[in-house]
């Protein structure tokens, strides 16, 4: 804990202190499952905390599924999967009014149905398959974090977490997002191959007798109050200007450098700041500090800036690409001397 850092009461609960010892416990359990991976789970798991929902990009076979139903389980969190296609409607997501009859008196009435988006956590597997009304109900939902039917308002299971995924592969028959509904995504998370030791423990475990009994580490209710918990999470004035210079330093107009003012034809919003501050206090309290530091903001920057920023067909030719420009962001905006000056 830093010199000048201040005391969260809430912090200092022994409940919280043991809420935050057994998150550590979960990237443990997962990996039961799962082998490797852990920077994902890792931004998976401060995404949750600050909550907001995922973006996941990576070629079919990676365990993005069986990761976030890992997840699910640790957390004692309800898990529901749509593979999205190019005939899913927004009922399919949401739900429908279906017509029913009282045996009793006889009498029909429309009843509402809910549809898989009523959970904890929805995975959208290749979401960029379905046509945008359909996403744009899902995106709905997640913002709103209720859905609206018949004039009626039905409220979400808390926490909600959408991981949404989509294959960077394949672009014949998709539509992909709009820049604005990208904004709603708190993360943009790639997924790349294992490295070749892991690659050789997962054809051990998978093509062997595997008898894996995962414990429940925390429940709904220790997650939503661990969210409540980022809130509090300490940041000092100097890095919330530091978080402002550097999304401001990502728009052509208010470019630092010329790698932004050449390459970038939009830069990130006010959404990518406060998606910064959030994310980097969930880094911190899941790193078991109460203060953000200047390396929680670096860790995060990546993640949650990637989809926030639009190259121009000039990046394209000359191969720069969008971690190209956030590495010079990162390199070339003044940071403050110390976290907490």
């Amino acid at each position: 804990m830093h010199g000048n850092e201040q005391k969260n009461p809430r912090i200092e609960d022994l409940d919280i202190q043991d809420k935050l010892a057994r998150l550590s416990l979960v990237e443990t359990e997962i990996a039961k499952v799962i082998v490797g991976q852990t920077r994902i789970v890792d931004e998976l798991l401060i995404s949750i905390l600050a909550g907001g929902h995922c973006l996941l990009e990576g070629v079919p076979g990676l365990a993005k599924t069986l990761m976030v139903s890992t997840l699910a389980q640790c957390l004692e969190l309800n898990f529901r999967r749509v593979q999205f296609t190019p005939d899913l409607m927004p009922s399919d997501i949401i739900g429908t009014e279906i017509l029913e009859e009282d045996h009793v008196s006889g009498k029909r009435f429309f009843k509402f149905q809910q549809g898989p988006v009523f959970t904890n956590i929805l995975l959208a597997d290749e979401i960029n398959r379905t046509p945008p009304k359909t996403q744009a109900a899902l995106l709905e939902a997640m913002q709103e974090k209720h859905v609206s039917y018949a004039g009626e308002v039905h409220t979400l299971p808390q926490p909600f977490f959408v991981l949404a995924t989509q294959n960077p592969v394949e672009q014949a028959g998709t539509y992909p997002l709009p820049e604005a509904q990208l904004d709603r995504f708190l993360m943009f998370i790639n997924v790349d191959y294992p490295s070749e030791t892991e690659e050789v423990e997962i054809l051990a475990r998978t093509t062997g007798i595997q008898d894996v009994q995962l414990r429940t580490i925390l429940t709904a209710a220790d997650m939503i109050e661990l969210q409540e918990l980022v809130r509090q999470v300490d940041i000092s004035d100097p890095l919330l200007s530091y978080i402002a210079r550097l999304v401001r330093s990502s728009r052509p107009t208010g470019a630092s450098s010329d790698l932004v003012r050449d390459y970038v034809r939009w830069g990130s919003g006010p959404r990518a700041g406060q998606a910064l501050v959030l994310c980097a206090k969930a880094r911190a309290l899941t790193s078991g500090h109460y203060a953000v530091t200047l390396e929680d903001i670096h860790d995060v920057a990546h993640a949650v800036l990637r989809h926030r920023i639009l190259l121009n067909f000039q990046a394209e030719a000359d191969e720069v690409t969008t971690e190209n420009i956030i590495d010079g962001l990162l390199a070339h905006v003044k940071s403050p001397a110390s976290p907490l000056d």
